[in-house]
């Protein structure tokens, strides 16, 4: 649901701006957000029952279609649900029932979020990562928890810088821009969760998964050397698999 209504949230309020600016007073759309309108069939637009909005076991009970229309539902949707069914069993095996598994499951649902969001439309929302980032200091000076505090904003400190300077780098060497500011906001949160120390092997984990995604896009011609890719997804990757294995690298804590 985030995923999806999101990006559509924002595209109609930056719309809405604007508008305003230009003084131009359009009619008031109806309500969209992450609580209206309920569930609809993109197809024929039935609204979804909620015996149809059980998290992966409707999609399978109803073999990935609509009730109503028998329209096919995307696979997308129960593979999300997968996955946070996922992330929340490989929590609790790593730390089991307590405070530091619930703020763990918090990240990497929101990383989840995050990820898919970035490949899709390109976009790391501020409503997600600057939460995440005051939601990672707070963690480190209320909870036992990863990174101490003084490491924890020095991660949000450097995984801001370290991106802000490439971008502008980049910018003055070649008159375009590199990535956007979401990855510098991105990598601070990640830095705040995970400390410092982990900024590398995030970094490293990203841009090998970005450079190998952009080859393939230039091999199989879908792509070319100015099409942008989501940066952001592949740090949400290297976040995620720093925090589960991050005590196997010689660099983090």
């Amino acid at each position: 649901m985030v995923v999806h209504r999101l990006p559509i949230m924002l595209s109609r309020q930056w719309r809405a701006e604007a508008l305003d600016i230009l003084a131009i007073r359009p009619p008031p759309l109806a309500r969209f957000d992450l609580i209206a309108p309920r569930s609809r069939c993109p197809a024929c637009g039935a609204t979804v029952m909620a015996r149809d909005n059980v998290p992966l076991l409707s999609w399978l009970i109803l073999r990935g279609r609509c009730r109503a229309c028998a329209a096919r539902i995307a696979a997308r949707y129960p593979a999300i649900e997968l996955c946070g069914a996922v992330i929340a069993v490989a929590v609790i095996a790593s730390w089991g029932y307590s405070w530091i598994a619930l703020c763990y499951s918090g990240l990497l649902l929101a990383l989840l979020a995050l990820a898919v969001i970035d490949f899709d439309a390109l976009l790391l929302p501020d409503q997600i990562t600057l939460p995440l980032v005051w939601f990672g200091l707070a963690a480190a000076h209320l909870l036992d928890i990863g990174p101490t505090p003084a490491d924890a904003v020095l991660g949000a400190i450097a995984g801001y810088l370290v991106l802000w300077l490439f971008y502008w780098g980049h910018r003055l060497l070649t008159r375009r821009e590199g990535m956007g500011h979401g990855d510098f906001k991105l990598l601070a949160a990640l830095g705040a969760w995970l400390g410092w120390q982990a900024l590398i092997p995030v970094v490293l984990i990203a841009s090998t998964l970005g450079i190998a995604y952009a080859a393939t896009g230039i091999v199989t011609g879908r792509a070319d050397r100015q099409t942008a890719i989501p940066f952001g997804t592949f740090l949400c990757i290297g976040g995620a698999a720093t925090l589960f294995f991050g005590r196997h690298f010689p660099v983090v804590y």
